[in-house]
């Protein structure tokens, strides 16, 4: 008999129709996740030794970052410290007021100018301090010796482990009534200046030492985003015929655009926090007038005339402006086609 002629069972004739899953599970078992997607479960045995090695970190992002926001109900409260010993008991039996201190901020004359001078102190750093970490990094990257990009770059970036404290006592031996550049004008018969008492240039003194201090640190970035260029580019342009200056516009700062977009986006959110304690060390120099911005109220307001509540709503609202800018700002970068601070 041939093999064409021998007869089917009915379960044979079954399990060709209705063959069994892949697994030995029957028909209708549980489907597998889409290809290239995992559960929930099999991610988080995949990454468990990455989760508890963050675990510690998120912990204290928690306790110090976000626990504290909890207190900023005493913006709407009159609180009062002394009223017990636990903190939490005395923001329990502070009486509340509403918006009576959010009232208070915005007809006080004192708070507007702190607004003023912030924003200026922002737009005089965003155009004169921003750029020039960029330009610095092309420049360092531009030399050829590796020795001499070294020295130039540990130089730069010295100043940037100085404290607050040295950094005005440097410009206070150089600029100041008694320094060094006075001295010099008195020799030939000049009158001396003091530009660390000046209210009128106070702004721009105040951009010079962030210049002076911070701008190694923006050229450490930079320089690391211009060694993630392909040399191939380079080699491309050169020869297609494109000089020094077109291989920089049409190769280098096409690289930096990412890293640019995401700092200026960084630097907008942090815009009216200007530099508290490089602020406050010089205020009684030039006066409020001129010197006093909103972190620098906000602690006079604070800690030195005991309202906490008041300085509370101001570092509210200051918060609340802080984070519609990095919103805006991020926005604007997706319209630019970048990532910004985080995907669309």
């Amino acid at each position: 008999m041939s093999h064409s002629t021998v007869p089917r069972t009915d379960t044979e004739a079954e399990a060709k129709e209705n063959p069994p899953a892949a697994h030995g599970g029957a028909t209708g078992a549980t489907k597998k996740p889409p290809a290239g997607k995992l559960s929930l479960r099999l991610r988080f045995r995949r990454d468990r030794v990455l989760l508890l090695m963050t675990l510690p970190a998120i912990l204290l992002v928690l306790l110090f970052n976000y626990v504290p926001i909890l207190g900023n109900v005493v913006a709407f409260q009159e609180y009062d410290p002394y009223i017990s010993d636990n903190g939490v008991v005395s923001i329990l039996r502070s009486p509340w007021v509403g918006l009576e201190n959010f009232q208070r901020i915005f007809e006080d004359s004192a708070f507007w100018n702190s607004v003023q001078n912030t924003l200026v102190l922002f737009f005089l750093q965003l155009v004169l301090y921003f750029p020039i970490p960029i330009l610095l990094a092309l420049l360092i990257n531009s030399v050829v010796r590796p020795r001499v990009r070294a020295i130039s770059q540990a130089i730069l970036y010295l100043p940037h482990f100085f404290s607050w404290v040295l950094v005005v006592a440097v410009f206070q031996q150089l600029l100041g009534g008694a320094g060094l550049l006075s001295q010099l004008l008195r020799q030939h018969g000049y009158d001396g200046l003091d530009i660390m008492t000046d209210p009128e240039t106070f702004k721009f003194l105040i951009t010079a030492q962030s210049v002076w201090k911070d701008a190694g640190w923006g050229i450490i970035v930079f320089l690391a985003a211009l060694a993630s260029v392909s040399p191939d580019l380079y080699e491309a342009a050169a020869m297609d015929g494109a000089n020094r200056w077109r291989r920089m516009w049409h190769v280098t700062l096409p690289a930096l655009r990412p890293v640019i977009a995401l700092l200026l986006v960084l630097r907008v959110g942090d815009a009216l926090t200007v530099g508290f304690e490089q602020i406050l060390l010089q205020r009684g120099a030039v006066g409020p007038g001129a010197a006093e911005v909103l972190d620098t109220f906000v602690w006079w307001n604070g800690v030195r005339n005991q309202d906490f509540s008041y300085a509370a709503a101001a570092g509210l609202v200051k918060g609340v402006i802080s984070l519609g800018l990095v919103l805006a700002a991020n926005k604007v970068a997706h319209l630019m086609g970048e990532q910004g601070v985080y995907k669309k």
